[in-house]
């Protein structure tokens, strides 16, 4: 269970960061219940507890006017105060001190441009901010800290957002329009026709200056050799196979000269001794 409830966070965090640009380190701003929940149930250290949640470095703030708030409840939060007070503060704009509440809303706003992660524990504000801010919260249960999963609307609006990045905006569709306008003025004056300009691009020569041809060549495949793997290896000769060449070498070459040099052939004569005359008669 451990393992699946950490993949789920990790998801959470992912979406954030893919859709609406939260990068590390972390800022997590922290509310007087959150830091009263973090010292009686003893999460200590309280950031790397929260950056193993995030899974990534985390920086933690609060606001003066939560720091009041804790001063107002008296010794039974003390601690929870000294704790908040060890934490770096978030500037808030409104001059008089507001309830926690509404300090942190006016803080993250609807946009929340800051990308603060917010620490609560009050369960009616969080599911007021997901129905009106883009803001991750983060929660404990006992010894645990948890992630609230994106709300509809939250996920809504990173679908429009992903829309407005695909299509073009007015200013992109104005500067489109101007650009359009000078190229066809351009065309205009040198004589060419939208058709030819946007259409079908003019060709003025099959050959530029430097003899490359402008449109594409392609070579006609060739026979090539056969696989030098597939064929049989050539046998060694033996002295006496390699005298018997050098010997029919010479003997070619002997006959080549002679026939060059016009030298008669040599005929055989044949003995008569075997053929004996007609025998005289007395």
């Amino acid at each position: 269970m451990r393992v699946k409830r950490q993949k789920k966070n990790r998801r959470t965090v992912r979406f954030f960061t893919v859709c609406f640009g939260f990068r590390q380190p972390y800022k997590v701003l922290c509310d007087g219940t959150f830091v009263h929940h973090l010292v009686t149930n003893e999460i200590t250290p309280a950031d790397t507890a929260i950056s193993d949640l995030l899974g990534g470095p985390v920086k933690l703030f609060t606001t003066r006017c939560v720091l009041a708030e804790l001063q107002k409840l008296g010794n039974d939060f003390s601690e929870s105060l000294e704790a908040a007070q060890m934490l770096s503060t978030a500037t808030c704009e409104h001059e008089e001190t507001k309830t926690a509440t509404e300090c942190l809303s006016e803080v993250i706003g609807n946009k929340n441009s800051e990308h603060f992660f917010l620490g609560t524990q009050d369960a009616e504000f969080r599911k007021k901010l997901q129905q009106e801010s883009i803001v991750p919260l983060v929660f404990g249960l006992r010894n645990i800290l948890l992630i609230d999963q994106p709300s509809e609307f939250q996920r809504q609006t990173a679908n429009s957002s992903e829309k407005k990045r695909l299509n073009m905006t007015e200013r992109e569709k104005k500067m489109l329009e101007k650009q359009t306008a000078r190229i066809l003025a351009s065309n205009k004056e040198e004589g060419t026709s939208e058709y030819e300009q946007w259409e079908t691009p003019r060709v003025v020569s099959t050959r530029n200056g430097l003899g490359v041809m402008d449109r594409p060549q392609f070579k006609r495949k060739r026979a090539k050799g056969p696989n030098p793997l597939s064929c049989m290896k050539k046998k060694k000769e033996s002295s006496s196979e390699k005298a018997r060449s050098i010997s029919k070498t010479e003997t070619k070459s002997s006959a080549e000269k002679e026939k060059k040099e016009g030298t008669p052939k040599r005929r055989r004569k044949r003995s008569k001794k075997g053929k004996s005359g007609p025998e005289k008669t007395d």
